[in-house]
Formats: C-alpha cells, structure tokens, sequence
C-alpha cells in the first residue's frame, strides 16, 4: 500500500448548457473562470478553489466531434456521451485524483481489473482574468468498474500545470475556499471498497455506520447507503440500483452565515441540516451542494 494517498483533484459534473451552468453558479456565489474548449468536442467553465481542487461543468460542444472521437476510443467522451444518454445531460458522473504518475497509476489499474480503458493525453488553452492566457496539459488514468456504468474515476498528472496562483479565480463571494467531502451512494458500499483502494493508490479507509469513508490527501469521499444519504443530506436516492453513484458535495467555507446570507439574496432556495446548508440538485448544477464552516 503507498504511504500517501492521491489528493482530490476535480470532479466532472454534466450539464446541458455551459451557459447556464456559469447562471447557477454565479448565483451560489462561485467565481467561475472562462469557457474553454477540448479538442475532443467538450468544453467546460471551472470553479477553482483555493485547495487546488475545482469542479468542471462539462458541456457538449460540438456532438458529432464527441461521437466520433467516443467511437475511436477516447475514454472521456465515451463515458460522457454514455453518462447522458442513461441519465440526462445534468449530473455528476467522476471523481478525479491527482497523481504524478498517471502512467503508474493506469498499470495498477490494469492490474487490479479496474482499468476504464487507453490512457488520454490532452491540452487545452485557458484565460486567466487578466487577459492573459496558458497551455494546460493533462494526462489521464481512467478507472471503473463494471458493476457502475454511471460512474468513473480518473487520475489526472499535470503535465503543464495551470497557474498555482490564480488569484481572483479563487475568491467566491459565498466564502467557499475548498472541498472537504464528496458523497456517493449504493445499496452496497462494500462491493466498492476495492475499486477505490486502487484508485486512490492506498488511501485509509474507516467504515461507518451506512458505509465507509475514503481518506485522500485532501478530501474525504463517503460511499453510502440510500439511508445514508438521508441521514447526512436529506437526499432520496434509489435502493433498487446496485451501481455507484455521485451525488453531493460538501464544501467548506469560513463563515456560514457569509454563504446563506449570498443565497438568500440571490433566491437559492437551501434547507438546513446538521450545521450545514442543503442546495438541491439544478439545471446548471448536477449534484447537491452542501456547505459547512470549518474553524
């Protein structure tokens, strides 16, 4: 087992329509950065948080250039193209882990029966807020397993970094400054227990009482029960479908009330639980967002 678990990088979250992705997220309060195109036919507008975590809207935009680079083998449109086809063009459908050795980390996956398929070399222009722009490149391992067509999971080497310092990007006006936990759900966590052992690269695992929870370097990921879900989020989830699925995401941030008090005034309807705020699932937002104060 390694003696340091990959981090949380990103998660991909689905949506319809990058437009309103950036509406939504403006109105929970996320500074969202420019729009930006894959050569593959995706785009995306991400929120990047002061952890070195961020989220990633996924949009289509081109389909037929998503189609045709799916049929020739390109594991990321496919799992995307097959994410909207069963579920519909909003959601969350991958956890992503950074590594410094994706190469490493796509063998161990091979090994362990979990490989999603041929590794993805990538690079994409991005804008910063002054104008300026950088080449990102990116090298991705991708996970899955069969059980989960629903799900994957990638580790994502920088081949070119973004920017370590990207200042006014990481700022959001709901206080938010990183990710502390991500929450799945099935019927059955045990049966991923494995999956994600290997895909984290060793990470520690602690059970709970509906399920167990992934320690990474930076983040914990929960796999829970339908009840689970319930119990933490107020959020019914299916308990006749075995599969692995993405649902929530708590965020930390420093003043609670600096978050609830943005919401209100833009009319994000939220309910409260457990000294968290509970923002529902929404066009431009696949997944719940929960937000928490850290000290």
């Amino acid at each position: 087992m390694a003696s340091s678990p990959h981090p949380l990088d990103h998660l991909v979250l689905p949506t319809a329509n990058i437009v309103l992705a950036r509406e939504r997220l403006g109105r929970l309060g996320f500074t969202v950065a420019a729009d930006a195109r894959h050569p593959f036919g995706t785009e995306n507008a991400c929120v990047f948080f002061a952890d070195k975590t961020y989220l990633e809207p996924l949009g289509v935009a081109s389909a037929s250039e998503c189609q045709a680079n799916a049929r020739a083998g390109n594991v990321f449109t496919a799992r995307d193209q097959a994410y909207r086809f069963r579920l519909g063009d909003e959601g969350f459908s991958a956890v992503v882990f950074g590594s410094g050795n994706a190469a490493a980390d796509d063998e161990r996956y091979r090994e362990s029966g979990i490989s999603g398929g041929p590794m993805l070399d990538l690079s994409r222009p991005m804008r910063m807020p002054d104008g300026s722009e950088t080449v990102a490149g990116f090298r991705l391992a991708f996970a899955a397993d069969l059980r989960s067509p629903d799900f994957f999971a990638f580790a994502c080497q920088r081949i070119n970094p973004l920017p370590a310092d990207r200042g006014s990007l990481e700022r959001h006006e709901n206080g938010v400054i990183g990710i502390a936990r991500v929450a799945t759900s099935t019927p059955q966590p045990q049966a991923f227990r494995a999956f994600f052992e290997s895909v984290a690269d060793g990470p520690m695992t602690i059970d709970q009482s509906f399920g167990f929870t992934v320690e990474a370097a930076n983040a914990k990921i929960d796999v829970l029960t339908p009840e689970g879900m319930e119990a933490f989020y107020d959020l019914p989830t299916s308990v006749h479908d075995s599969g692995l699925r993405a649902r929530a995401i708590l965020f930390k941030t420093r003043d609670l009330s600096v978050t609830s008090t943005h919401l209100a005034a833009n009319g994000v309807t939220y309910t409260r639980k457990n000294n968290r705020i509970l923002a529902g699932p929404a066009p431009g937002q696949g997944a719940l967002f929960a937000f928490e104060e850290i000290a």
